[in-house]
């Protein structure tokens, strides 16, 4: 059976550019949707030569304002548009337009005619830009009008739960026979696992494309490197990370890695969900095997194990999950993933006479104390909300404070390692500021040593102004790689 094809949308304001961007990513696409739309407009009167200058199937999209597109010229102009992107059909098909995608509510029965007789396919298209499409099947149907069209719905979904029922109504359909895909971030799954959905395609545009990537675009070789898009079948296994808002992770590059390596036909992915219960369900209706769990669910999805690691147990966190035949079983890699990057990072594997400030009180931190308590140090737990902090803080005999000026004399007595496990710094840019710097009350003197779990920035505002102070600094790297590894053995029973 074939598999989904790439498709590679072209927003350039010129042929030339559009053509420079298709020589950079021809070998990780199967074909191009050139954007009419985003052309000069003296650039549009020359689009019929596209096709055979691009020597590759392309699809010809002029896409109204309304459907996300940037057309606003009007109907009777967009309709002249398609008729000369038509025109002059060529004997040698692989010179004529191999698609037009036609909106659902744009008939023009001489276009139609034309493509029909031109041997272009007409993808009959429908773009919900504020919300799901509820009946997809019923959708679809209405939409095979001459029973040629390639009918495609994209819509906006508002929740994991609007991309769980379009997977679970694309189980009803015939593979390769329509286009589906869920827009936005919530939607990426979607994008990568087009063959679970019977898609025909899928959508990847360049980074340079921001308005593209703000509905949910990746790039060809994200999709092609990281993803591995075209091993990807009905008899893959399926792993993935829940969180929110989860807008950067590496993790998908360390796992899929790992199963190319192997020789295993899995692939790990991102989903975006804001309620563990979201994703429980689209686990359920996915068949999804295991799954990495990050903030702000390692603490609530623990109703949802049917068994327990004794770490897990201990720390009171769980950021693995593996799917058995009783349900889902959880485990902590956090704790050994910290244990060996501090190792690594401080070099010794006693931290007995040290003193450790730990920064946060979420499943982070709780891993965090667990590994500093299994290190030997004393530690102290500094969190905005207190009473978080004293929870942690008493399950492993540490002392909890508040984060802020008002503890700055208790901080600086247990600043010999300080460890950073909130999210603040996440993504930030320089300087350090309040918002981004969670020890922003805090003058270092050179002395300390601070490991910061964020990896992205690779430097993060704290660690900036903690390496400017000649301190010992680390970002979270080396723990997301210890602790994947972990993940990778309870997933697959392999070691990485």
């Amino acid at each position: 059976m074939e598999r989904p094809k790439i498709c590679l949308c072209l927003t350039g304001k010129t042929l030339a550019e559009d053509m420079e961007i298709l020589e950079t990513y021809r070998n990780w696409i199967d074909m191009v949707e050139l954007r009419v739309d985003y052309l000069d407009r003296d650039e549009r009167m020359h689009i019929r030569k596209f096709p055979q200058m691009a020597g590759i199937p392309c699809i010809l999209t002029i896409r109204r304002r309304i459907d996300g597109g940037l057309y606003v010229e009007g109907e009777a102009s967009r309709t002249m548009l398609f008729a000369r992107g038509l025109a002059f059909a060529d004997q040698d098909v692989r010179k004529n337009f191999a698609y037009v995608d036609l909106e659902e509510d744009f008939y023009v029965p001489s276009l139609q005619d034309a493509a029909l007789a031109f041997g272009t396919k007409i993808i009959r298209s429908a773009h919900e830009m504020n919300g799901p499409i509820d009946d997809i099947p019923g959708r679809l149907a209405k939409m095979r009008i001459t029973g040629f069209e390639i009918p495609k719905i994209a819509c906006m979904p508002r929740n994991l739960t609007d991309v769980t029922r379009m997977f679970q109504q694309a189980a009803t359909l015939e593979p390769g026979q329509q286009i589906l895909c869920a827009m936005g971030p919530l939607g990426l799954p979607s994008r990568i696992l087009a063959d679970k959905i019977n898609s025909y395609l899928t959508f990847v545009s360049p980074p340079s494309a921001e308005k593209l990537k703000s509905i949910g675009h990746i790039d060809p070789l994200t999709m092609n490197k990281i993803y591995d898009f075209r091993a990807i079948d009905k008899n893959t296994d399926i792993y993935g990370i829940i969180g929110y808002p989860l807008e950067a992770t590496e993790s998908p590059t360390i796992h899929n890695g790992g199963y190319r390596n192997h020789g295993m036909n899995a692939c790990y992915i991102p989903i975006r969900c804001e309620t563990v219960d979201e994703a429980m369900n689209f686990a359920k209706i996915t068949g999804i095997k295991g799954l990495s769990v990050t903030v702000p669910h390692k603490e609530s999805i623990l109703p949802h194990l049917v068994e327990k690691s004794p770490e897990v147990q201990k720390i009171g966190a769980c950021n693995t999950i593996v799917r058995t035949e009783r349900g889902w079983h959880g485990y902590n890699t956090d704790a050994e993933g910290v244990m060996l990057a501090l190792q690594d990072f401080l070099d010794t594997d006693n931290l007995s006479h040290s003193k450790v400030a730990i920064i946060g009180a979420g499943g982070a931190a709780r891993a965090v104390a667990y590994a500093v308590r299994q290190l030997g140090a004393k530690a102290c737990i500094f969190n905005r909300t207190v009473s978080r902090a004293k929870v942690i803080a008493d399950a492993f005999g540490f002392q909890w404070a508040t984060l802020g000026p008002e503890s700055l004399s208790l901080f600086v007595k247990y600043s010999d390692i300080i460890i950073q496990t909130t999210s603040k710094g996440m993504g930030a840019t320089l300087p350090a500021t309040e918002e981004n710097d969670p020890l922003y009350f805090y003058d270092f003197n050179g002395n300390e040593a601070v490991y910061d779990i964020v990896y992205h920035p690779e430097i993060t505002p704290v660690m900036h102004r903690a390496a400017a102070a000649g301190c010992k600094v680390s970002n979270g790297y080396s723990m997301l790689q210890y602790q994947a590894y972990r993940q990778f053995k309870y997933f697959t029973g392999v070691d990485y």
